[in-house]
């Protein structure tokens, strides 16, 4: 595998690439040709795949005492947003699809693209915050250090 452009996204079972495979495939893809793979028809399998594996990728001795309710929007011009949340409570991470109507502790709101390549570690959330590419509402100090609360694979 070189790159997510080089490989038939439709086809490829995402269950089966590791994360750090995963995180290379990212990072060898040109920032355009990741934009128009997630504008695909695999948009939605690749979101799901991804915020799936964040309960398994948490570290939850890093958040025993952490109570927070994270709301992910991913927007994407020609798509319907996705919410999706993450709730980090007594050690443990539980991922919803959708948005339950709760009030989040924090709102992260960012494309798809940028999405891959902050979970993927090829992306600062930081960075992206100042180049104002991820919008947070809510807990600066959580958004700050929210990457510590879970293994993010290496390309």
């Amino acid at each position: 595998m070189t790159s997510l452009d080089d490989l038939d996204v439709d086809a490829l079972d995402f269950g089966g690439i590791s994360p750090q495979e995963f995180a290379r495939l990212v990072k060898d893809t040109p920032r355009a040709a990741l934009a128009a793979v997630v504008a695909g028809p695999a948009r939605e399998r690749i979101l799901d795949e991804v915020f799936g594996r964040m309960e398994t990728r948490f570290k939850p001795e890093s958040a025993a005492r952490l109570r927070a309710l994270v709301r992910w929007h991913v927007v994407d011009a020609g798509h319907p947003d996705a919410t999706y949340e993450t709730e980090i409570a007594d050690g443990r991470c539980t991922l919803t699809r959708g948005d339950s109507g709760r009030d989040p502790r924090l709102v992260l709101t960012l494309t798809a693209a940028e999405f891959l390549r902050l979970v993927s570690g090829n992306a600062s959330g930081v960075t992206l915050f100042m180049t104002r590419k991820l919008k947070v509402a809510g807990d600066l100090g959580l958004a700050s250090g929210l990457t510590r609360y879970f293994d993010i694979p290496k390309a």
